[in-house]
């Protein structure tokens, strides 16, 4: 890929079949449709240059075609080294000139060049899973930081790293936390992770679920969601946790709370979504059972130390099955990683399903159109980590319940007037 490639896919003859599966889940993303409708009339990006570093899945697609509709010249790479879907890469750039960089499996460098390749193209606003294109900014290619005027960040990973950046006083753009957003954490993070990580897995591993003692390792919105699918199943459920409230709240919710270090001990399958390091770590491991299964779906690849498990294994044995690496340990016990330890539900299966990833692209949808508008305004955005008005949340959720069918209520005039007041009390 030179500095002027257009794009960067692993072959241009999948587009056809990309194009198929991006219309697949166009179908079941009629809230977008609705917002792409609404860009393509009011072009509220005309002229500007995105750079997008997302998962470039179908969903993905139907976001970029959303906001190339709105006006901008959208730019895409990968997120994830495993998360591309190789025929959906090509489609991008074949039948909607949208500008695509990234391939399957591809090595570090790689990655890091398709992330240079976006960034290269000068944009003014951009959006990232997991915060990769925003830190490039702030490290290896600050000569382009001054032009971005706003970005969106789309994982709790990402915010977490934003923040801090923020807290250390060296943030340099606005950022919006789009997965702070209700109609992004509590439906994309809870039913789209709590899908499809066990998608992932079962696909990967053709394991029976009914009967196995599956450790959830962390109990934000991720870990209900894959908590509540595993015991649906008919798993035993134990939850780590180390934050107090949320170990009650999974406890009251029926689950098994132990110490990681006990956990250890009992699982079958283990699966961590913390957005943290080693939460899997080396004194984990020659305690599991053997032919224990660990894996991951929190954004990074270090919630598992892999490192450890390569130093300690006495034999390793690469793709036993497609996405499952066994190592094997001194006490001769078996240990079976999923898709390299990194997001499980995305590289060993196609991600969260359309519908609830119409939600999630809905919100980032608007919270780009309104984070430029803010930033144009007169009063302009602040330099911090920024929170999305509960008005286009509200929005987007009424949108989606239209979409399924489902009528609220409404209050009265005579209840809008009780909830305003405060001398009507008991009569």
């Amino acid at each position: 890929m030179g500095a002027t490639a257009q794009y960067d896919v692993k072959d241009l003859g999948l587009a056809n079949e990309g194009r198929k599966r991006i219309d697949w889940a166009a179908r079941d993303m009629p809230v977008l449709a609705q917002i792409s409708k609404r860009f393509a009339k009011n072009k509220p990006f005309k002229g500007l240059k995105m750079a997008a570093c997302l998962h470039v899945t179908a969903e993905t697609a139907n976001l970029a075609r959303a906001l190339k509709a709105g006006g901008a010249e959208v730019a895409l790479c990968a997120s994830n080294p495993l998360s591309t879907q190789d025929d959906v890469a090509a489609s991008l750039w074949k039948h909607d000139r949208i500008s695509t960089y990234a391939i399957r499996g591809e090595n570090s460098a790689t990655y890091h060049k398709h992330l240079f390749g976006v960034i290269e193209r000068g944009p003014d606003l951009t959006m990232d899973d997991g915060a990769d294109l925003v830190s490039a900014l702030h490290t290896t290619h600050t000569r382009y930081i001054d032009n971005v005027k706003i970005s969106m960040e789309e994982t709790t990973t990402g915010v977490i790293r934003l923040a801090a950046l923020e807290k250390k006083g060296d943030l340099k753009i606005p950022v919006i936390a789009v997965n702070d957003a209700k109609t992004k954490n509590m439906f994309d993070n809870r039913y789209g992770t709590g899908q499809s990580t066990l998608d992932g897995i079962i696909r990967a591993t053709d394991l029976l679920l009914a009967g196995k003692t599956v450790v959830v390792i962390g109990y934000g919105w991720c870990g209900r969601g894959v908590a509540s699918r595993a015991a649906g199943m008919g798993s035993r459920v134990i939850v780590t946790e180390i934050n107090p409230i949320r170990a009650l709240e999974a406890a009251m919710d029926g689950f098994r709370v132990l110490p990681m270090a006990r956990a250890a001990r009992e699982g079958d399958l283990f699966v961590s979504v913390t957005g943290n390091m080693h939460t899997i770590a080396a004194a984990h491991f020659p305690v599991m059972k053997n032919g224990a299964v660990v894996c991951n779906s929190g954004h990074f690849d270090i919630e598992i130390d892999l490192k450890s498990l390569k130093k300690m294994a006495v034999k390793q044995r690469l793709n036993v099955r497609h996405c499952v690496d066994e190592y094997i340990l001194p006490n001769k016990r078996s240990i079976f990683v999923l898709a390299e330890g990194r997001l499980v539900n995305l590289s060993a299966a196609e991600g969260h399903p359309a519908s609830v990833m119409d939600m999630s692209f809905a919100t980032q949808a608007l919270a780009a159109d309104w984070g430029w508008k803010k930033v144009c305004s007169s009063k302009g955005l602040s330099v911090s980590v920024h929170q999305l008005p509960e008005s286009i949340e509200d929005g987007i959720a009424t949108l989606k319940l239209k979409a399924m069918g489902i009528p609220i209520d409404h209050l009265t005039a005579e209840q809008k007037k009780y909830l305003s007041s405060w001398d009507m009390g008991t009569n």
